[in-house]
């Protein structure tokens, strides 16, 4: 739900004098971290919250504003994917970066000024006249609203990834390099996640229950100070030259087969492969069989090479033997990463339909405590911290011990997850079934409230919501970490950051996928009314486990008929293949 691993795509080797007399090293991390923080807890607080703002400020309608919120975290997925391959192909990290802490400073100042200005926002509803007609916002309202909401996914697309990037680049020298990489992810996730539970507490709680205007002005405060971080840092930061995106390396593979689609198999045998000016072809290994429509590319036609060194002349009609074994590689895990689609959407919507579950529960942890609704996905964080933690240290040895020494796989941790997956929609669905119970229960009693902005409380803790959110924090914990690390190991290292890259797209397309499951349910039962305590929200949780189950199903196919290519067998008995950075 949260993030993936970030993309490293630079190397010392590639930069200019200029570069590399830039410091660099552990002096630059308090600047870094500091921008992490002051940004993470505005953005994790605002994204959150974004569902109870709507509701309380902006009258939309509960599943409304959970599909909108769906869509907003959708662009906030898919966002840092193109910035990272801006920042790659063109600008380079600290550009990017910068601009992006800017934008996001902006929207939060938008979105002070909605909650300042009760001229930005419709008129409330009368609590004294249930149910309430709830007026919607006026074009202009909606327009300032969602220009904050675009600047807040702009702003995040080119920070999420990048900052880690940026961070990443600051460490020359092979070992040393890996070693200074490997500590600098780890303070750089402990400072995210913990600016994360920050904003989803204590700034989500400012928000709710003290001003709305004061928490974007916080939020505001925190992302300035967040800029101010970066910018002061700037002087020792190493600044990479860009090295240009593989996007292009892989759409010139596929042009160039498709332009020798028409090639006789005759023409075909005559062909040798190219691989590359100056290699000679005699003993060079041939591509894989896998794929052989994409060998097609690598087949050197006339007039296709340089007479005099033997260069590409035509680049969209020839590529080498390793870009098309690339492109295979891409190829080859898209079956397991669709798989992980229906698991974005799965938790996407839970996620969602939660926040509108807290909003009519029991929420008081003391006489003068009430816990906001969206805070309660901290749990999701929360679990995944431990789950993670716990992960080399418990879980991978035990299963190890049940399995007669058979290693916990990428593949394997990814299965584990979806198992989760079914688990956590099954439970979220007994809990929604006792709920909807009292629901009905005090219904007929006369203590529900009579229209869907009435929001009645039911006599049932919040707290039971724990459960579900906490499994699907582990599943989580096991499902993107497994994801990132089986595209890492099985990608060439031309391919990282693309590798990287991988996980943050399914999620957005789940994201995407999520808002038109509810939509679909929608229009086609009954089940989502906008008063929720008159919903079947269980039998849309069944619905979404039965999704994952068969989701399981296929990911084992998958998983069954998938051939590890950078390890020798599924134990990973065996090394990866050398790393050419």
């Amino acid at each position: 739900m949260r993030t993936a691993a970030p993309t490293v795509s630079s190397s010392d080797h590639d930069q200019t004098p200029a570069v590399r007399k830039q410091k660099g090293g552990w002096i630059t991390l308090p600047f870094l971290a500091g921008s992490v923080v002051g940004l993470g807890m505005a953005m994790s607080a605002t994204s959150s919250n974004l569902i109870v703002y709507l509701i309380s400020k902006y009258n939309v309608r509960t599943i409304d504003a959970a599909q909108i919120s769906n869509i907003v975290r959708g662009c906030m997925q898919l966002a840092p994917v193109l910035g990272a391959a801006l920042s790659d192909a063109y600008f380079g990290c600290y550009p990017v970066v910068a601009a992006g802490v800017a934008i996001s400073l902006l929207s939060f100042l938008v979105f002070t000024l909605t909650a300042a200005f009760p001229s930005l926002r419709p008129p409330p509803c009368a609590a004294a006249s249930p149910p309430c007609q709830r007026q919607p916002p006026s074009a202009i309202q909606a327009a300032v609203l969602y220009a904050a909401v675009c600047l807040l996914a702009v702003g995040n697309g080119g920070t999420r990834y990048n900052a880690a990037t940026l961070g990443a680049d600051q460490f020359v020298g092979g070992e040393e390099r890996r070693r200074g990489r490997d500590a600098f992810f780890s303070w750089y996730f402990v400072c995210l996640y913990a600016s994360y539970v920050a904003g989803d507490t204590a700034l989500v709680y400012v928000q709710d229950s003290v001003s709305w205007a004061l928490g974007f002005g916080v939020c505001v405060t925190t992302t300035g100070l967040g800029l101010v971080a970066l910018v002061t840092g700037s002087r020792y930061y190493r600044r990479p030259v860009p090295k240009g995106s593989p996007f292009t390396a892989l759409a010139r593979v596929a042009v160039a087969a498709a332009r020798k689609a028409t090639l006789t198999s005759t023409s075909l045998a005559r062909m040798k492969y190219y691989h590359g000016s100056g290699r000679g072809t005699d003993h060079a290994p041939t591509p894989s069989e896998r794929f052989r429509f994409l060998n097609r590319a690598a087949m050197i036609a006339a007039g296709e090479t340089d007479p005099c060194d033997g260069s590409v002349a035509k680049p969209w009609r020839l590529c080498t033997v390793r870009e098309v074994e690339d492109l295979k590689s891409l190829v080859r895990v898209l079956p397991l990463w669709s798989s992980g689609i229906l698991v974005s959407m799965t938790v996407n919507a839970q996620v969602s339909l939660t926040v509108l579950q807290a909003l009519t529960m029991d929420r008081a942890l003391a006489p003068r405590f009430v816990v906001p609704a969206a805070s309660m996905t901290v749990t999701v964080l929360a679990a995944f911290i431990l789950f993670a933690a716990l992960f080399d240290r418990l879980v991978a040895p035990l299963w190890e011990r049940l399995t007669g020494g058979r290693k916990l796989t990428p593949l394997r941790r990814v299965g584990l997850g979806h198992a989760l997956n079914v688990a956590s929609m099954a439970v979220a669905a007994l809990v929604e079934r006792r709920r909807i119970r009292l629901a009905r229960a005090a219904h007929s009693h006369g203590h529900a409230g009579g229209g869907p902005a009435a929001a009645a409380k039911l006599p049932m803790s919040a707290l039971w919501l724990v459960a579900q959110l906490a499994v699907t924090g582990a599943e989580e914990a096991l499902h993107l970490p497994g994801n990132t690390a089986l595209f890492y190991q099985e990608f060439p290292a031309a391919l990282r950051s693309t590798a990287t890259a991988m996980p943050p797209l399914f999620i957005a397309v789940g994201a995407y996928l999520s808002t038109a499951f509810v939509d679909v349910v929608r229009r086609a039962t009954g089940w989502l009314p906008d008063d929720l305590n008159r919903s079947r929200l269980d039998r849309v949780y069944w619905t979404l486990a039965l999704v994952a189950a068969v989701n399981l199903g296929y990911f084992l196919v998958c998983a069954i008929t998938y051939r590890y290519s950078n390890v020798a067998d599924c134990d990973g008995k065996a090394n990866q293949i050398p790393d050419d950075k």
